[in-house]
């Protein structure tokens, strides 16, 4: 089950808390406890979870999201990375696939 492991990884980044707010982090206590310093974060999901990133994309001029995926688990995180050294998990789950030659999205118009 993910649930357990994924709430080890919470127990485990909470321990790197930051303690001031900066632009990263949002004003909720939930998100300041999901982030932590970018190499913190690289080093817990890619030791201790041996998950390995897996896609990457530009949502803005200081942020990037990252896709870290656990081979043959299909279970997968979703972080946040910010220009300020800040990673932060938004999503995590399970079931994660690759498709090979997917189809483009319909016309939504």
């Amino acid at each position: 089950m993910v649930w357990p492991t994924r709430l080890r990884l919470i127990s485990a980044l909470s321990g790197a808390l930051l303690t001031t707010a900066t632009p990263a982090a949002a004003t909720t206590p939930i998100a300041e406890m999901l982030c932590s310093l970018q190499s913190d974060m690289q080093t817990r999901l890619s030791v201790q979870f041996r998950a390995e990133r897996s896609a990457v994309g530009i949502r803005d001029k200081d942020s990037v999201v990252e896709v870290w995926t656990e081979p043959g688990t299909g279970n997968w995180t979703m972080v946040v990375t910010y220009a300020a050294g800040t990673s932060c998990i938004v999503a995590m789950g399970e079931g994660w696939e690759v498709l090979d030659n997917a189809p483009p999205p319909a016309d939504a118009g």
